[in-house]
């Protein structure tokens, strides 16, 4: 009896072995078992711009070489790094939004393992409260669904679209004091047409899904150049050397006016967020006003760095003017004048305005 007791023992515990030894080859590693080189952050991860984020980089196995980009752009690397790196990061040269930190690694036999983070940096800025005072009130067209304004010295261009797809796109020299259109050039009904911008002496509309900005002159309208560009068209203004141009979205592009080639891309951004919907443009005194397309906002935006500086709430030119039109939309600036002028869609009035700007306590 006791010999075979003995004999149960044994094929138990062999049993008990191999079970062990099979569990513990193929049980599930864990997730960060698996990878040999990571970051050792959360998913998601928010920042304000200026302070310093602590990146941890770890790995489980030894590593050759290792690149820490951002972006496409190389801002540390190392050859047979330690297992646990600690790098700081310095948000005060990035600008604010989305940002990609990848990881590269290669390991001892050469082979590759990246990782990659999405890291948003909002503004340190608290936008102030802006708002606006009617100094004068112009005829303007309601039959105009405003998507441009633009001076050219004390000489007046607007563009429109055409929601009801019946050939209404142009782009017209407005008389201020009656708002007729003087002279005119227009799109067939395939085109919907969206903000323009004047420089040197050419203007340059976009258009929304068409993905064409049409070049002018601004003497007598003949078309001198048309450029394709990817993603839609919303609004457009220029600071002397660059176009910048919205797509509904966060972003303002940067172009060549020449090639109409990317020269960059900002994201705008509050202490809270990114403001999206950015529509009609204007450049003025160093910083860009953007129309928030179905709010009567207008953000104005540092064009170095994407923060929002102010909110402008121009609520009373809709509660005054809109009549039957629809969203707020359209800034003129006339550096002349040193005067600003808005309107809105379909809206029978144009107004010249002073912006309100809040004194900051001393």
């Amino acid at each position: 009896m006791k010999k075979k007791l003995s004999v149960y023992v044994l094929v138990l515990f062999g049993i008990g072995t191999i079970a062990f030894f099979l569990f513990t080859n193929n049980a599930t590693p864990t997730e960060e078992e698996n990878k040999v080189c990571y970051f050792g952050l959360e998913e998601n991860l928010t920042i304000t711009h200026g302070k310093e984020l602590t990146i941890p980089i770890l790995s489980n196995e030894k590593i050759k070489t290792l690149e820490l980009r951002i972006g496409d752009s190389l801002v540390s690397s190392w050859k047979n790094p330690t297992k646990k790196i600690q790098y700081i990061l310095s948000t005060g040269s990035l600008g604010v939004g989305t940002v990609s930190i990848v990881l590269v690694a290669k390991d001892m036999k050469g082979k590759e393992i990246q990782d990659e983070r999405v890291i948003q940096i909002l503004s340190d800025i608290i936008p102030e409260q802006w708002s606006v005072k009617i100094n004068a009130e112009y005829p303007h067209l309601d039959s105009s669904f405003t998507q441009g304004l633009a001076f050219s010295g004390n000489d007046f261009f607007e563009s429109t679209g055409d929601p009801n797809k019946t050939g209404s796109t142009l782009v017209g020299e407005i008389d201020l004091q009656t708002g007729n259109i003087r002279r005119r050039t227009t799109l067939d009904a395939s085109y919907f047409g969206e903000g323009l911008t004047i420089m040197d002496k050419q203007v340059f509309q976009i258009t929304w899904t068409n993905q064409k900005c049409f070049v002018y002159n601004q003497s007598d309208f003949s078309k001198v150049n048309t450029y394709t560009y990817t993603g839609e068209g919303w609004g457009i203004c220029n600071d002397g050397k660059s176009l910048i141009m919205s797509d509904g979205s966060e972003r303002l592009t940067f172009r060549d006016p020449k090639t109409f080639e990317v020269q960059k891309i900002i994201e705008v951004y509050t202490n809270e967020g990114a403001i999206t919907k950015l529509n009609e443009l204007e450049y003025i005194d160093g910083y860009v006003y953007a129309n928030i397309w179905t709010k009567n906002l207008v953000a104005v935006i540092d064009p170095q760095k994407g923060k929002v500086i102010a909110i402008i709430d121009a609520t009373e030119l809709a509660t005054k003017g809109k009549g039957n039109g629809e969203v707020m939309n359209g800034i003129a600036y006339n550096s002349i004048s040193k005067k600003t002028y808005m309107t809105g869609k379909f809206w029978p009035k144009l107004f010249e305005v002073e912006i309100l700007k809040k004194v900051k306590a001393s």
